[in-house]
Formats: structure tokens, sequence, C-alpha cells
């Protein structure tokens, strides 16, 4: 599922900033705590944005498709009334292997008129508690809003776990204060993206490649706590990554092991690729991997059809 997610953190990143994509609380409370990824964008500004809709192209996963085409077809005029939409992977809990997909979408819903619609089409919810959960089509996903600025999507399983959630029944995001002293640094921020531990570890296995399969790499990958993604398009393309390590030594070596894959890659590289490699800084302060890129928007278009990039939304 993690593979899923990589890809649309590099999708979500390319919409143009606007307001930052804040989540409600409401909507912070439907995310069950056992969170691996969360990834948040100005949906108005991404449907705003040609380079955004480009890279969504290719490299936004089946799952996700399949989420934003049942919100799409569902009747519910996303595209008008959403402002910020959010996907968050989840476990059923903490020892689980297998993980959910829970989407979130803020705006303001003309919940009168998508009632009325339900019912001149013969939608009929199910309840679970307070809440009403419709059917969007003959896809397998529900919605459920929880109030008029704030609904849920997903599969059954996933959005029950999402009611669960914010009921009370289950533990939520809320109670999660790794990831929400981790979202405090991102939050104010159009787009972003964090990850838990595990999620870290697997991100990080994957961008180190043959390196991961270093002796020391298992010693270091304990030490990962989360990550963080933003991203800025106002004045070129400029995407900024941090990983909180347990300690600066650890923080120091990944760094290193990062900088060794990035001398790599340069000398595979076509000239594009090499220059982007060129505007990427790695570094290290505090016990936090630092990754920084910027270019301009043509160079970064470029990019996109380049064999570094697919390399890394494989």
């Amino acid at each position: 599922m993690l593979k899923s997610f990589l890809p649309l953190s590099l999708f979500a990143c390319s919409a143009a900033l606007c307001s930052a994509a804040q989540l409600s609380s409401d909507a912070k409370s439907a995310i069950p705590r056992d969170v691996q990824q969360i990834i948040s964008v100005d949906y108005r500004a991404m449907q705003n944005s040609s380079a955004a809709m480009e890279l969504k192209d290719r490299v936004l996963p089946p799952e996700l498709k399949r989420l934003e085409r049942a919100l799409k077809t569902s009747g519910l005029k996303v595209d008008d009334d959403a402002d910020v939409l959010t996907f968050a992977a989840f476990r059923e809990n903490a020892a689980s292997q297998g993980s959910h997909i829970i989407g979130v979408a803020q705006g303001q819903f003309h919940t009168r008129e998508i009632m009325a619609n339900f019912a001149k089409n013969k939608v009929k919810p199910t309840t679970l508690r307070n809440n009403s959960i419709y059917p969007m089509g003959s896809n397998g996903m529900s919605v459920a809003f929880l109030n008029q600025t704030t609904m849920v999507f997903g599969d059954h399983t996933s959005l029950q776990a999402a009611l669960d959630a914010r009921d009370g029944v289950a533990p939520n995001f809320l109670q999660n204060s790794d990831m929400a002293n981790e979202m405090l640094s991102v939050e104010q921020r159009a787009v972003w993206s964090l990850l838990d531990q595990k999620g870290t570890q697997t991100m990080m296995r994957s961008v180190l490649g043959d390196a991961s399969q270093l002796a020391d790499y298992d010693t270091v990958r304990t030490r990962m706590k989360s990550s963080r993604y933003t991203m800025d398009f106002q004045n070129g393309v400029k995407f900024d990554m941090a990983v909180v390590m347990s300690d600066t030594m650890t923080a120091a070596t990944c760094a290193t092991l990062l900088k060794g894959v990035s001398l790599l890659k340069k000398t595979q590289g076509n000239p594009l690729e090499k220059s982007a490699l060129d505007q990427t800084t790695i570094d290290s302060s505090a016990g936090t991997l630092t990754v920084s890129y910027s270019s301009s928007d043509s160079q970064f278009a470029s990019l996109l059809t380049s064999p570094l990039f697919q390399s890394v939304v494989r």
C-alpha cells in the first residue's frame, strides 16, 4: 500500500500553492490512530494547475484513481465544492501488516441538494450509530457526511474504521501524539505529507536502493522515527523532505549514504538528470536528515519523462 502512496506524494506536491491545506478537527478525528501516511493537498489549486494534472496522470496509483473516480462520479460535485482533499493509509492496529485507505474531502458542500439527489435516485443509506452511509454508485465505495464541510469516503471496511475513530469507538489520529506533533510543522503548507516509522523505513529502503543492503542498514533503519514532505511551486519548484532520526549520528550516516547514491545516479544519468541531482541538497542537522530540491518549472516538466523520475515513482 505504501508503494501506492509514495508516487502520490509527488503528484500531490505538484499543485500550485495557495491557502494552507489544513485539516479540521473533524477530519483529524476521522483518521484512525495507527496511520501510516497522510497526504493533504489544496484540491482547488490542483485543479487549476496543468503541471499537477500532467503529473497525476503519470503517477497516480490504481487504488487512488479508483477512490477519486468514485468521488467524481457520485454526483457530489467535488470538483466545484472541495477545497482540501486528504488521503490516509492506516493499519487496523499497531501490529497489523495490512493497511486501508480513507479519503477526506473538506469544502462547502451543498448537502441539502446532495440528499435530495440521493432521494430522487432512491439511494438508501445504511446506519452506523448516528451516521448515514451512502453508496457511491456500483464501485463498492461509500460516503458519510460528518457535517456540511467534511465528508469521508472509501470502501466499507475503511469507512467504518474512520467513523469508529471519529465517534470514539476506536482511537483516532488526535491520540497519535508523534504524528500529530509532526503535523504542526507542515500543516500551514498547501501540500504536505507525513509518514510514520514503518512507512519511513520502507520509503528510505526504496530511496537508498542497493545501499540499503549494507550490513549495518538494519541498525540504522530501527532509528528512523518519521518523515515529512512539503513542496512549493510559487517560484519554480521547491521540494523539501525531512526524516527524523533518533540521534545525530544516524542522521549523518544516512545523509552520507544518500549522497553516495546521488553520486552514483549522476554517473548513470543523462544531462537533465545530472542537473536535477546538482540542484538537490542532502544534509543533516540535530538528528534530522534533510533533502531539498529546486528548479525552474520548465526543468521540472522535462524531468517528468526521464528514466530517473520513472525510477523514483516505480
